[in-house]
C-alpha cells in the first residue's frame, strides 16, 4: 500500500480530503447531541450485479432514468444515500459529510439503539453478497476507516458492523463474500 491509500484525512466540514465529492440531496442533520460512533459496511450494485457505470451515483443523487433499466423503474423514486462509495477499482466518492446523517441504514438497531443513521456512517462497497470484493476496495476501506477512527473519538473497532448486523432478516450485505479477516489485517496495518 502506498501513503496515498493508507493516510486519508477528514476536513473540518466532515469531507475526505482528496476523495471525489458528489453531494447527495438525501441527507439531513443528525439529532442534537448524538455523537458519530459506528461504521456500517454495505454492499451495492445498481442495477444488481453490474459494476462501474454510475448507477450508484445516479441513485444517490436522484437522477436515475426509470426507462434505462427495469430495476430503475422500481427504485427511481427512492431517496437514499450513503456517506461514501468505494468502487471495484478503489475509486472513492463521498456523497454526504460524515457529520451529517446519510440515509443508508433504514430500519435498524445496534447496541441497544434504534435508527443507526442517527449515529452511524455508511460506506458502500460496489459488490454483491456472492461476488468477492476487490483487493483495492479492502485497501481503500481500511484507509477510510482509519481516518474515521482518528476523527471521531467515540468510534472504535468494535463498532464496525455490516448492514446485515444492524438489520438482520431485512438486509444481507456486505454478505459472505466480504472477508472481515482481510479487512481487519489491512486495518491493523494502517492503524499502526
Amino acid at each position: 500500500m502506498n501513503e496515498r491509500e493508507t493516510r486519508l484525512e477528514i476536513d473540518d466540514a466532515g469531507w475526505l480530503v482528496g476523495a471525489r465529492h458528489l453531494p447527495s440531496p438525501n441527507h439531513n442533520h443528525r439529532p442534537a447531541g448524538v455523537a458519530v460512533d459506528t461504521l456500517v459496511v454495505h454492499g451495492i450494485t445498481v442495477p444488481p450485479g453490474r459494476f462501474g457505470h454510475g448507477g450508484v451515483d445516479a441513485l444517490f443523487t436522484n437522477t436515475l432514468d426509470p426507462t434505462a433499466h427495469p430495476v430503475y423503474a422500481e427504485i427511481a423514486e427512492l431517496r437514499v444515500s450513503a456517506h461514501a462509495l468505494i468502487e471495484r477499482t478503489g475509486a472513492l466518492t463521498q456523497y454526504v459529510s460524515f457529520d451529517d446523517r446519510a440515509w443508508h441504514a433504514g430500519v435498524s438497531h445496534f447496541d441497544g439503539r434504534d435508527r443507526v443513521n442517527d449515529f452511524g456512517i455508511g460506506i458502500e462497497l460496489e459488490g454483491t453478497d456472492a461476488c468477492p470484493y476487490a483487493p483495492a476496495q479492502y485497501r481503500r476501506l481500511a484507509a477510510v476507516t482509519a481516518a474515521l477512527l482518528r476523527h471521531y473519538a467515540g468510534m472504535n473497532r468494535s463498532r464496525i458492523v455490516g448492514h446485515s448486523d444492524i438489520a438482520p432478516g431485512r438486509k444481507t450485505d456486505p454478505g459472505p463474500a466480504f472477508d472481515w479477516a482481510v479487512f481487519n489485517r489491512l486495518l491493523d496495518h494502517v492503524c499502526t
